[in-house]
């Protein structure tokens, strides 16, 4: 069966920059950052500066039969939630008149919130006496039954979103939770699409939720060199600048809803664009261990244009990963010059994630909205904190204000320790 056109009828955010893609985008557009500083001036460094999200309003037309069941909902499924919720609402669709088994739902969970294993706490602290050097498992066990949240466990598991959204909104069809590194939110959205253009499914959600700010991570990531000292505070997160020196950890949730061109068009759905070429790829690098590939999401953009027959020059602007690390940078600068060839000052590059923090699978399709509203608009966002890159990088076309794109099509890219990446191609159906 042929393939079918795929086009994006609803979007939804919600991170630290704001709640709602409405928000969001003003702020990106006043230059502001959703990292802010801990008023805990007690704690170390990695936890002084973070992107944190407020608190939630719950929608209040939730079904009751599955409203109880929002309390069993971590940190990170309560923001995919908001974010997907907004999406479906901003589409308009009336879901009903789809079979719930052609509602196809992918979700990416980048939830830590639990990791920590805080929830047991109380009750090891019984069981040892407060001494940690022995453990009476009589006390623990007794503890444990009534200091220990017996639900624990659904907060825990990586797919905790699932569950809960697909009776929300009824998504019987395909569908999978993905748990992996950085790109799995592109490859969320991959699966969804492709769900569509082979008739598995009429209508798909793709939703990234992460929050990457509770303790054993951050010390994790900081452990790994990961993250920025924050030596400038708010404005330590310098994707592309030669003073980078890592990221800084946040929250968020993103999501994307996909339908069928043709019903779209039937029931008048406002389409921001569609998602033309995808390229998932593993790179490894030439050295032991977990390290950087020396191309780092080079053949993964290289196919993701190859399937949208998208030239170098249609490209309107390209969205990197931009995680600001010192090797991650360069391996991804390098990629984007190679690929842009005698383009690379002619083509606007952007690193997004010193908005928001990086948001792990959010972060993903988080930049994919912020794109198609750039295209739309057309203006590319200014690389906050950017002041200049290396020498070998400076014909690229990088700044901190804003940069005018022309065209409809622009480039994603993620990419995770160990060579993992994703890249995508949007082309934006213009707003006016």
């Amino acid at each position: 069966m042929p393939d079918r056109e795929v086009v994006i009828t609803g979007i939804g955010l919600v991170t630290p920059l704001g709640k709602g893609v409405h928000d969001n985008w003003e702020q990106i557009l006043e230059n502001q950052t959703g990292i802010a500083r801990n008023p805990d001036n007690d704690l170390p460094i990695p936890f002084q500066y973070l992107g944190r999200i407020g608190e939630l309003d719950i929608p209040e037309d939730i079904p009751p039969k599955v409203y109880n069941q929002m309390k069993f909902l971590n940190r990170g499924s309560l923001l995919g939630f908001s974010a997907a919720y907004e999406a479906m609402s901003q589409s308009e669709i009336n879901i009903t008149h789809i079979p719930a088994g052609r509602r196809a739902l992918y979700i990416a969970s980048g939830d830590f919130t639990k990791v920590g294993c805080e929830f047991m706490y109380p009750a090891t602290k019984d069981g040892s006496g407060g001494n940690w050097k022995e453990m009476n498992f009589e006390k623990l066990n007794r503890a444990t039954l009534n200091k220990v949240n017996p639900f624990f466990l659904l907060e825990s598991i990586n797919n905790n979103l699932f569950s809960f959204l697909s009776a929300v909104f009824e998504f019987m069809g395909p569908n999978t939770s993905l748990a992996s590194l950085s790109p799995y939110g592109g490859q969320a959205l991959d699966l969804a699409c492709k769900s569509i253009e082979q008739n598995k499914s009429d209508v798909a959600l793709a939703v990234g939720c992460g929050n990457w700010i509770t303790e054993v991570p951050v010390y994790e990531l900081d452990g790994l060199g990961l993250l920025s000292k924050c030596k400038a505070g708010i404005h330590s997160f310098k994707p592309f600048d030669k003073g980078r020196d890592g990221f800084i950890p946040g929250e968020g949730g993103a999501a994307i809803l996909l339908e069928d061109a043709v019903s779209a068009k039937q029931r008048g759905a406002v389409v921001y664009g569609s998602p033309v070429g995808f390229g998932n790829c593993i790179e490894f690098s030439e050295t032991q261990g977990i390290s950087v590939p020396a191309r780092a999401g080079k053949r993964g953009m290289e196919l993701a244009l190859e399937e949208a027959a998208c030239g170098i020059e249609d490209l309107a602007f390209i969205n990197p990963h931009g995680s600001g690390t010192l090797k991650g940078d360069r391996s991804e600068m390098r990629s984007v010059k190679d690929l842009l060839g005698k383009h690379s000052s002619e083509t606007p590059v952007c690193g997004m994630k010193a908005y928001t923090g990086h948001m792990g699978a959010a972060s993903d399709i988080a930049e994919i909205i912020y794109g198609i509203q750039a295209v739309r608009n057309g203006i590319v966002p200014g690389t906050l904190n950017f002041k200049e890159t290396e020498k070998e990088f400076r014909d690229l076309s990088i700044s901190s204000s804003r940069q005018a794109c022309e065209g409809n099509n622009f480039l994603s890219v993620s990419y995770g320790m160990g060579g993992q990446s994703s890249a995508v191609v949007i082309r934006v159906k213009p707003s006016r």
